[in-house]
């Protein structure tokens, strides 16, 4: 063979290596978690919300359409964090200090010891782990105990007040704070964005892939930005739910989101059955329409609105610096980033929301000069459940309900070089496409799979090259519940499943296409309901009835599953199986 050949032959097997190499080059990743944002409050869901910045990653990646959460923030996150359901992870219903042992493990109110951490995980896979913002899975079991390096946020309560500077605290302690604005600039959103810049750099500065978690309190209550940045939506919001729902339906439509008979707009939802001050004065009613108010309580609700909406703004700016220092760091394609939100919209309580620490019975009508205080230090207020109905919109119920509207999450995934997006998606064939949800052409990018939060830790552990324990710390710990969303987001189909549901006497159950919803705080009679999800996403036609031994099917397979998982529940109402 010539000198000539050998060379080429030589380069092209160093050449071979060299692109193997950076194939198989560790991805950088980012979790980005909002808290209480519905499903279609994202621009790129259909919302009226500038949200550019994420707007982009969903261009540039892919969107799910059918990802679920576990209808409230901290069972959501332990599942999301473990790859577990809640119970398995240790937080079946909410965090406490004070466990009902009746209950067992799964009511733990924290972390379980018998489950993994996604830091716990990636650290062995030779990852730096970084934790901003939000925590709340008891400070007991933090983030420096479950195998984060650094970390700022609050590891107490689910919300605090976005101006109270002193409460913001950093880990390990002795920690000095790299970033600490004086109090009268302090905001707490825009603190978590420039941390999550700050342990980037510190990420960037070894030799090491890492992994940071950024768990935003925004936009949940108490809701407040800064006034200006409110201004900017106030008009947009005095137009009222009504209007705003329409709009956001067709740009769904527009967007391809939402197609064909099965979805259908739901009607104005009901409030949940309560203490009547608690509901506005509307227990078990639909929320009012927009034009029968009177026009200081629309001002009031627009505004609360717009506060809203500037946190969900100030999150989006985040992930725009984030970006941009991605990119000229030149780690934009290697980093793989999520997106997504804890839970459906929040209602607490009524259409008219909260306004006081109580958050009960204290609804104050604000007029005048007192609407831009709205969202201001020292403020503790909720938008209510009209405005929620819209940011689920269209689907039925909000946060605390397993309806759709309550446990269906937006869900963003990018990561250029791990062909995720349109490379990954335009090699999916147009038999491969899943009509059913409406997918218009082969290599769009929404991925309408079933999935759910405990499906990104596996996702995360294939992407890394990780390898999921079986003792850490000399522990056994439980086998994962998820399964890896890498091959949906590439453009191939999973395989159907059964996943569970259950927050606080809220189950369900949903096989395949077929769904069945036990519900709280609903006009009697309580009873299971039964939907066909292909035919009927957003559960307007109950089928109970049609198909009662279905119906007894599948409640017989959320017994067994929540028996499993380690759920315990009260006995249903004589005549309600």
């Amino acid at each position: 063979m010539s000198a000539w050949k050998t060379g080429c032959l030589l380069l092209a097997f160093v050449s071979g290596v060299a692109v193997n190499a950076v194939a198989q080059q560790q991805p950088n990743i980012i979790v980005i978690l909002a808290d209480d944002l519905g499903y279609s409050d994202l621009g790129c869901y259909g919302g009226e919300i500038d949200t550019p910045n994420i707007d982009a990653l969903a261009s540039g990646g892919v969107k799910f359409t059918q990802v679920y959460n576990s209808a409230r923030c901290c069972p959501s996150r332990a599942s999301l964090m473990t790859g577990l359901y809640p119970t398995q992870a240790g937080i079946g219903d909410f965090t406490t200090n004070k466990p009902n042992q009746k209950r067992g493990p799964g009511y733990l109110g924290r972390l379980r010891d018998d489950c993994v951490t996604m830091a716990e995980v990636l650290k062995p896979a030779g990852y730096g782990c970084y934790y901003v913002g939000k925590w709340h899975m008891h400070p007991e079991t933090g983030p420096i105990k479950r195998g984060f390096d650094e970390f700022y946020g609050y590891t107490k309560d689910h919300s605090h007040d976005q101006y109270d500077a002193d409460y913001y605290i950093r880990l390990p302690s002795g920690r000095a704070k790299e970033i600490d604005p004086p109090e009268d600039q302090f905001y707490a959103t825009d603190v978590f964005n420039d941390y999550a810049i700050e342990f980037i750099k510190q990420g960037q500065k070894t030799d090491k892939p890492w992994f940071l978690f950024l768990g935003h309190s925004s936009p949940h209550f108490p809701v407040q930005a800064p006034a200006d940045r409110a201004d900017t939506y106030e008009q947009t919001y005095l137009r009222g739910w009504d209007v705003l729902r329409k709009e956001r339906y067709e740009r769904m439509q527009e967007l391809g989101l939402i197609s064909g008979p099965h979805w259908k707009m739901s009607p104005r939802e009901i409030v949940p059955v309560d203490r009547d001050d608690i509901a506005n004065g509307y227990p078990g009613e639909q929320n009012p329409a927009w034009d029968s108010l009177s026009k200081d309580r629309q001002r009031d609700l627009a505004r609360r609105m717009a506060v809203f909406a500037a946190m969900v703004n100030s999150v989006d700016a985040g992930v725009g610096q984030i970006t941009q220092h991605l990119k000229k760091a030149n780690d934009f394609d290697n980093t793989l980033v999520l997106f997504l939100s804890d839970n459906g919209a929040c209602y607490e309580w009524g259409p008219f929301g909260f306004d006081g620490r109580s958050r009960r019975g204290e609804t104050i009508l604000r007029t005048g000069d007192e609407l831009r205080n709205i969202g201001g230090r020292g403020t503790h207020q909720s938008y209510g459940s009209a405005w929620a109905n819209l940011g689920n919109t269209p689907l039925r119920m909000y946060k605390h309900f397993t309806y759709e509207g309550g446990i269906s999450t937006p869900f963003i995934a990018h990561w250029p070089g791990g062909q995720i997006g349109s490379a990954g998606r335009n090699a999916q064939s147009d038999s491969d496409n899943d009509s059913r949800e409406g997918a218009t052409q082969s290599g769009d990018n929404w991925v309408r799979d079933s999935a759910h939060f405990m499906d990104v830790m596996p996702t995360l552990i294939e992407a890394a090259g990780a390898e999921y324990p079986k003792q850490f710390a000399r522990r056994e710990i439980q086998p994962l519940e998820g399964t890896s969303l890498l091959p949906a987001m590439r453009g191939k189909k999973l395989p159907p499943r059964s996943i569970g549901f259950d927050h606080q006497a809220a189950h369900a159950f949903r096989d395949g296409d077929w769904k069945v919803v036990y519900s709280k705080r609903m006009p009697a009679p309580l009873t299971w309901e039964l939907y066909n999800l292909a035919e009927d996403r957003c559960e307007l036609n109950n089928l109970a009835d049609k198909y009662p031994q279905r119906v007894a099917t599948m409640v017989s397979q959320w017994e067994q599953w929540a028996t499993r998982v380690g759920v315990t529940w009260e006995p249903y109402a004589a005549g309600n199986r």
